[in-house]
């Protein structure tokens, strides 16, 4: 039997529980970005305080690929037409895109980390640039996207379409590929073009998977926190050890295409998926207005969490353990007030995202 005919059928089931994760992943994105300062501050910060930030950055670095895989689970199981994809999953990123890029622009100049010379030419030159390459850190991401979003017509016919058997090939030659490309593994690499395995695109692959899959795995549940748990210990010590041994920071075990966060990524999607919570209608409101407004928060809250820091709001307040949640917490709901208000102004509810 075809895995698309037990797609069909399992499209029945109850998926509600994906605006949560999206949540938590955006809140995770969050935690990231306002413990990575102290992270990249390694020398001249006590061992302790370091650790904290090392913790809290292996905790949330499924924040990303999970959003990745939220986007195959909701995109790759449905036909398109193939223009009006187009139009209305690049036309809802691109204005935003546009609109959020010019405002860091403008924050990065009042900041001080360039001057215009006046020169309209050469400055709308700079400004072009600026939207080519990304004009803040977080920014990669809706280029990640586009590119994403432009491949979704042409694989989600073969997802679609595709036996169980197919996709878990793809998933392995993926998931092989990637390991060859690191360098404990690199001496086994061969001539043989796999590049069109590598990339992102398996996480949209492995999010519809294990989204739809009915995964019959005695104790599924426990050994997927289990598995979150140790991944996590294994990528702060591991992060520590290397820091230690080479008095540098290493991104060997945070690489977002590298086995350790495909495989904490899974995890906490088939926590999520697995985790049943019954909330009060009002809760529920809530979250679901959160929801609507999860990219116009990844958009602003960098932002947010630049000016909370020229007003000395950062990691630095208090103890780190408890500064960097409280802080990324209050930058959640300061973005998503922002992107709230924004959505209620008739000019400006089309660049929320």
């Amino acid at each position: 039997m075809k895995f698309s005919e037990t797609i069909i059928r399992d499209k029945e089931q109850n998926i509600t529980w994906i605006n949560n994760l999206r949540l938590i992943a955006m809140f995770a994105v969050i935690i990231l970005h306002t413990a990575s300062p102290l992270l990249f501050k390694f020398k001249g910060t006590p061992a302790q305080q370091w650790l904290v930030a090392d913790i809290y950055n292996a905790l949330v670095r499924f924040a990303v690929p999970v959003f990745v895989m939220i986007t195959g689970a909701l995109l790759l199981n449905k036909e398109y037409e193939l223009t009006d994809f187009l139009k209305k999953r690049l036309g809802r990123l691109i204005i935003p895109f546009i609109f959020w890029s010019l405002i860091y622009v403008a924050y990065r100049w009042y900041n001080e980390e360039f001057v215009f010379t006046g020169n309209v030419w050469i400055d709308t030159r700079f400004v072009i640039h600026q939207l080519q390459t990304g004009s803040f850190y977080h920014l990669w991401y809706v280029y990640l996207l586009i590119g994403l979003y432009l491949f979704i017509p042409v694989i989600s016919k073969f997802v679609r379409y595709a036996t169980e058997k197919e996709l878990l090939y793809f998933l392995a030659i993926w998931f092989l590929t990637m390991l060859l490309s690191k360098p404990y593994l690199s001496k086994f690499d061969t001539a043989i073009d796999l590049h069109n395995f590598t990339g992102y695109v398996g996480y949209l692959v492995l999010g519809y998977y294990l989204t739809y899959k009915k995964l019959n795995i005695k104790y599924l549940y426990s050994i997927a926190i289990l598995t979150f748990i140790g991944l996590v210990s294994v990528i702060a010590a591991g992060t520590h050890y290397l820091q230690l041994k080479n008095h540098e920071l290493s991104t060997f075990f945070y690489e977002p295409i590298g086995p350790f966060i495909v495989i904490l990524s899974a995890s906490a999607l088939l926590i999520a998926k697995h985790t049943v919570i019954k909330l009060n209608p009002a809760t529920e409101r809530i979250i679901n207005n959160a929801g609507k407004f999860t990219l116009g928060i990844y958009l602003s809250h960098a932002l947010i969490l630049a000016l909370l820091d020229m007003a000395e709001i950062n990691y630095i307040l208090f103890s780190p353990i408890l500064s960097i949640p409280l802080i990324a917490l209050l930058c959640f709901l300061l973005s998503w007030l922002l992107i709230y208000i924004m959505s209620k102004l008739p000019l400006l509810k089309h660049v929320i995202g």
